[in-house]
């Protein structure tokens, strides 16, 4: 094991006891995903629109590298990139399972955007699909504030979580090498969703080890894992805006990705040791309502069956 790193107890004891710090910190995080997620959609979108096969088989190397020249894109990828910073900051100020769901902030914001770039209004059912999410996670993070718990976090745990996304990469694997043709939206969601959940979690292991001057080996490599889980998240959400409306992906990460992040937190963490029954009743039944709000929205949204022309953001094209 490493020397414990000089100072570690002086700072955390500064983050300590800071859950409403983490949570304002999410909350600027969850803009920046909103705003990151119109613009970076926009950028694939044209990408697609003018070197895609029309297959929605994923983005091909080529893609990818084209996306380089769309303004749009990189600046959404800079968004994003102050978001990922945003979430981490607030992962040293607050418990996990209070963090991740924040991001449903996106969802609304994106909402917003999408339907006034898009020319696009949403009906009622929609909206209604919105709501759910919202309110679910919602129900979620406020019970979490109160009960959620911290504890030092062994190399075991993080051996555990590592062994998990291990199996997890080998399942997307081969459903993407055997099935690719045949994926839809909420497969490269879901996907991006469940990786970028692990990246939470990672950093959170890592960062609370850090702070508590345990780091290792093992937090080494938790750290690799954590930037493979990041990359090829990151692959699978470029892939999705090309195949679905940026409100719809955004619905499905800010909804897979903390339930994926809070599953870890409560079995594997322990965060949830102090938390009542009824709690945990109500945990699981916000949960359930936020993910039948992804798959209506999913099934109700305008974009998943026709594209208007974008409107505002064109120049940054």
């Amino acid at each position: 094991m490493l020397d414990p790193i000089p100072l570690a107890d002086d700072v955390a004891q500064l983050f300590e006891g800071s859950t409403p710090i983490g949570i304002l910190i999410a909350i600027v995080g969850a803009v920046f995903l909103a705003l990151g997620a119109q613009l970076q959609h926009r950028g694939v979108e044209k990408v697609e629109e003018r070197y895609g096969t029309g297959e929605k088989a994923g983005l091909s190397g080529g893609q990818l590298l084209r996306l380089l020249a769309r303004p749009s894109w990189l600046f959404g990828t800079i968004m994003l990139g102050l978001a990922i910073v945003m979430q981490l900051t607030a992962l040293g100020f607050a418990p996990l399972i209070v963090v991740q769901p924040i991001g449903i902030v996106a969802l609304v914001l994106t909402s917003i955007l999408n339907a006034r770039v898009s020319h696009v209004k949403l009906d009622r059912p929609a909206i209604l699909a919105i709501t759910m999410c919202v309110l679910g996670i919602g129900a979620f993070v406020t019970i979490a504030a109160f009960y959620a718990t911290e504890h030092i976090i062994g190399e075991t745990q993080l051996i555990i979580i590592l062994g998990i996304l291990g199996l997890v990469l080998l399942a997307l694997a081969a459903a993407f090498v055997f099935f690719r043709k045949r994926l839809t939206a909420l497969f490269y969601i879901a996907a991006g969703g469940i990786l970028y959940g692990f990246v939470a979690s990672i950093a959170k292991v890592v960062i609370n080890r850090i702070l508590n001057g345990n780091a290792s080996w093992v937090t080494v490599v938790g750290a690799v894992g954590l930037l493979l889980a990041l990359a090829l998240g990151f692959y699978f959400v470029q892939t999705a805006y090309s195949v679905g409306a940026p409100d719809l992906v955004i619905a499905g990460l800010t909804v897979i990705d903390p339930l994926v992040a809070i599953a870890i937190g409560i079995f594997v963490l322990g965060e949830a040791s102090e938390t009542p029954v009824w709690a945990l009743v109500m945990w699981v039944l916000s949960g359930g309502v936020a993910i039948y709000g992804v798959f209506q929205l999913a099934k109700h949204h305008p974009q998943t069956h026709h594209r208007d022309e974008p409107g505002e953001f064109a120049t940054l094209r």
